[in-house]
């Protein structure tokens, strides 16, 4: 389906000297002793300490943090080599990766595009074919790219005659991108670089001479990966000149915090930039055009509502929005009309719209229903014409196309099914498997269950809870959580959790309000002062749990990444009791600083500003960091990056520093610290193999799983 616009949800020696050991459950671990700072600042009338904020420092540049990054990491390595089933983890997560897969193509010029890992790559690697049936040739193999594999094809965009690619490089995690240009008959670089990019869309303009790209001003030297990200602007790039003499399209110097992303209409007449001012869909759109017989316009001037371009027909441009519809609706606008002449083509529905495509004389809409995709069919005024057949209770992606296309590709997966590729027939409806997986397990071993639960205020919560079919009672059991950003939790397949599953380990994904599963009213539910609500969701579901016998009191692990990491940290301060093991990764730890680094100043539509201070009071109560207690915790993995530039590090940090000089139970407190990682995208097979091995075995430790074949 049409991208929507790119914005993110979310992310000395002598103070290494050993302390007095601490008893942990499985023997002796001794922390590092962490430097405490006499740092006491009064906000509010509320006098907050922050100890530990020297570890906010860059780890590439100041060698105090690397010294501790390198102690913290040789205590928990030295760890997790005592825990069985470590290796027999990782022996068993490399057979589950070890399958062919395949993108969903995209069909330019009558060339296919696509993706394809032959199952043990740390890369997955970018083929074309010159007809739906030939045989594919690499165009990009980004596995040489780097020695440790951390170097990765991130976007690529085909021309429209399928002659040339833009795609994008990431490294070692980071948020910045590299854009290049690639001449696909020869497989040939073109000597165009575009650099300084993030958080942006590639779109070439009509006649594949060149394309329109956002970016931020060149960072000041060694701030790259700490510095805020202000003042982006649409760019674009004439192929065969350098950036230096790129042309700006778009930018609004007045308003700094600002993002731009740029989309080019479907017959290449306009661009629509869609701007907004942090993470929540606010968006004003402003047409530019491209031609000399169209004006400049704004479409829509406020940062209200929800617009999101699905294409054009009939001289209209087609839109998904929430404006007058919470859960969002189809709507149709004139060229050169405004959002105050909208034609309503599919009324807001009880499901909510989580994309659509104008694909030939067909509109397709994807719908989220109870956390699981539907998609129907309707002609472009709006009149129904049935639903897709999917294979069942799964996820779906893909959909690109626009008003001449005849076919087009879509991916399904769900919990107990990896990834296949459909083609679809526009005209004639039908759908045929164009990639599937042959698989080292077999899917209806495994049984997926939707539940609701009651949380605390009585509200029913939908979870998926995933299991062997010959599993019963009380089961160790690995609950996770997002709750954040309108980001909606979707069934989908993990080979590292595949892993955890076939030891007989139960798997919970909870829908917790805060994510767009039901849309507006979820998600508010869920951010800014109602953020306790995200908590009291997660806490019911582990009650819950327990109190139906899917698991037992001491057998309860909780997992979360990013604002998920959030989660993990504040419902383990808030019940200790309640979980034997907690994975926190790449966590918002710190609630009172997230907005001072790199993309954190967008996190305040749903977390608020700290420097409010209704909000600070909110952001206090429940910040990890700030509200670590005396008591018996679980034992806890933290997990972060050296080069994560969405949520830095030093979140994780002073969260593990604080959490292991509190007195919090003999359980351990433990973080693993990744090199060349960054949040989590592009991330090596190599990697994740070895990280999920190492966090498994420490959540199986203290659940009670038994690791058969070590």
């Amino acid at each position: 389906m049409r991208h929507r616009a790119i914005f993110i949800a979310l992310l000395g020696t002598a103070a290494m000297s050993l302390a007095t050991p601490l008893a942990a459950e499985t023997g002796d671990i001794t922390y590092p002793v962490t430097q405490s700072e006499t740092v006491v600042e009064e906000q509010f009338g509320v006098k907050v300490a922050d100890p530990y904020r020297w570890l906010e420092n860059d780890v590439r540049v100041d060698p105090k943090v690397a010294a501790w990054v390198e102690a913290q990491n040789k205590v928990t390595d030295g760890f997790l080599e005592t825990l069985d089933g470590r290796d027999a983890l990782a022996k068993r997560m490399r057979e589950l990766f070890d399958y062919e897969r395949f993108g969903v193509p995209k069909q330019k010029g009558g060339r296919y595009f696509y993706t394809r890992n032959d199952g043990l790559q740390n890369q997955s690697v970018l083929y074309v074919r010159d007809s739906i049936d030939g045989t594919g040739r690499v165009l990009i193999d980004p596995n040489g790219w780097a020695a440790d594999g951390a170097t990765a094809l991130d976007a690529w965009v085909p021309s429209k005659d399928g002659t040339k690619l833009i795609y994008s490089v990431q490294d070692g995690g980071s948020d910045w991108r590299t854009v290049k240009v690639l001449d696909v008959a020869t497989g040939q670089m073109m000597t165009d670089e575009v650099k300084w990019v993030k958080f942006s869309a590639l779109e070439w303009d009509k006649g594949g001479k060149g394309f329109f790209y956002s970016r931020f001003p060149e960072p000041e030297e060694g701030a790259a990966f700490q510095s805020l990200n202000k003042n982006q602007a649409v760019y674009y790039h004439r192929l065969g000149s350098p950036q230096s003499e790129d042309n700006l399209i778009y930018a609004t110097p007045d308003q700094p915090d600002h993002n731009h992303v740029a989309q080019v209409s479907d017959d290449g007449s306009f661009l629509l930039v869609t701007s907004s001012s942090g993470t929540d869909e606010r968006y004003r759109l402003t047409l530019i055009g491209l031609d000399d017989a169209r004006a400049n316009k704004v479409l829509v001037p406020e940062l209200k509502n929800d617009w999101q371009m699905i294409g054009m027909a009939g001289g209209r441009i087609y839109f998904a929005t929430n404006k007058d519809a919470p859960r969002l609706r189809i709507v149709s606008m004139a060229t050169d009309g405004d959002e105050n002449a909208l034609t309503e083509v599919v009324p807001e529905g009880e499901a909510v719209v989580a994309g659509a495509s104008i694909l030939g004389n067909t509109l397709l809409v994807n719908y989220l229903q109870d956390a699981r995709n539907v998609v129907k069919r309707f002609d472009l005024t709006g009149k129904p014409l049935g639903d897709l057949a999917l294979p069942g209770i799964g996820s779906v992606g893909g959909f690109d196309g626009d008003k001449d296309t005849t076919e087009t590709f879509f991916a399904f997966a769900s919990f107990n099914r990896p990834t296949t590729i459909y083609r679809y027939d526009v005209a004639s409806n039908a759908t045929s498997a164009w990639a599937e997986p042959k698989l080292a397990f077999n899917p209806d071993d495994y049984s997926v269950e939707q539940r609701f639960f009651a949380s605390k205020d009585g509200t029913k919560v939908p979870m998926f809870i995933v299991k062997k079919k010959t599993v019963t009672g009380p089961a160790p059991t690995l609950l996770y959580g997002y709750g954040g950003f309108n980001i909606s939790l979707t069934p989908g397949f993990s080979a590292t959790r595949q892993a955890w599953l076939e030891q007989g380990g139960v798997y919970v994904q909870a829908n917790l309000r805060g994510g767009g599963e039901y849309g507006k009213a979820w998600h508010d539910a869920g951010r800014l002062a109602n953020k306790q609500n995200v908590f009291d969701d997660f806490i019911a579901a582990g009650e819950y749990l327990i109190a139906q016998g899917i698991t037992g009191k001491d057998q309860l692990a909780i997992e979360g990444r990013s604002n998920g990491g959030l989660l993990v940290g504040a419902v383990v301060n808030q019940r200790p009791d309640l979980f034997s093991a907690a994975h926190a990764a790449v966590g918002v730890m710190d609630m009172l600083r997230f907005d001072r680094f790199t993309a954190g100043r967008y996190w305040v539509d749903d977390y608020g500003y700290p420097n409010k201070a209704d909000d600070f009071k909110t952001l206090l109560g429940y910040s990890p960091y700030h509200n670590i207690k005396q008591a018996d915790y679980p034992a806890v993995m933290v997990s972060t990056a050296d080069t994560d530039d969405r949520v830095v590090p030093g979140h994780s940090f002073k969260y593990t520093a604080r959490l292991q000089a509190a007195n919090a139970g003999d359980k351990p407190h433990l973080i693993r610290i990744e090199t060349r990682a960054g949040h989590g995208s592009g991330k090596p097979t190599d990697k994740v193999i070895e990280e999920f091995s190492d966090i498994y075995a420490f959540l199986a430790h203290f659940t009670g799983l038994e690791i058969a074949g070590d």
